[in-house]
């Protein structure tokens, strides 16, 4: 049977590159033993495989930086980046742990607006009207407070509760629960909301349901590239 171990030299390779970050681009070896639970040695041994493997350069000065090969990798990874399959996985998780609709909005075409890019409901029962492609304005639902907050700055993050939520803001019958997604270098990318009939989610554990759509973005975020200090900032998880 094979093991689901991992190999702790290839893990702790993998933990000198998670070192470097923007701000933190050029790092000399005690800056790596600052961050590193590991002797200088072990360090300096796994930079020099780092090297030769062209995953980080040793520069002029002493201190190192990523090499070409993670630039390569990169682009790999983008050729092959599909988001619908790693947003919809979480909004069917999401959905079927809560039993109402969830939704992934990002930014739209005009400034303000938000288009619902993917959605997934339950197939039974009543839900939220609102399909995958709809384009909203403004307004005070929780999604529209995110953006407000994340996208537009028209409102403080300060002191912002996690999830947000609202009952009847968009329309009479409808409530909802949202949070802020993040990506690469921690910026706001879109909003993960689940949204329901407000004479059902009067009668659900909302606590359950704060904890599970901020695990599913928690999980999102990660997966699209936010720091596990930055996560943990909103979500109180990472």
């Amino acid at each position: 049977m094979l093991s689901n171990d991992g190999v702790v030299a290839v893990e702790r390779a993998l933990s000198v590159l998670d070192c470097f970050r923007p701000g933190a681009e050029h790092l000399a070896l005690a800056d790596f033993a600052q961050r590193l639970p590991l002797h200088k040695t072990t360090i300096f041994r796994l930079l020099n495989s780092l090297a030769r493997c062209g995953y980080v350069v040793r520069e002029a000065d002493g201190r190192y930086g990523l090499g070409p090969r993670v630039l390569f990798l990169a682009r790999v990874y983008e050729r092959g980046f599909d988001l619908s399959a790693v947003v919809m996985p979480i909004l069917e998780k999401l959905s079927a742990d809560t039993g109402e609709s969830a939704a992934y909005y990002v930014e739209g075409g005009e400034p303000g607006q938000r288009l619902c890019l993917f959605r997934h409901q339950p197939h039974e029962g009543l839900h939220s009207q609102v399909i995958a492609g709809s384009v909203m304005p403004p307004d005070k639902s929780s999604t529209g407070q995110v953006f407000a907050i994340w996208a537009q700055g028209t409102q403080q993050r300060a002191d912002t509760d996690l999830p947000i939520f609202s009952c009847g803001a968009r329309d009479p019958y409808t409530s909802s629960w949202s949070v802020p997604v993040i990506g690469q270098d921690d910026l706001f990318v879109g909003a993960l909301t689940v949204a329901g009939p407000s004479e059902r989610l009067k009668t659900v554990d909302a606590a359950r349901f704060e904890a599970l759509i901020l695990d599913r973005a928690d999980e999102l975020s990660r997966r699209l590239g936010a720091s596990t200090e930055m996560r943990g900032v909103l979500y109180g998880r990472g």
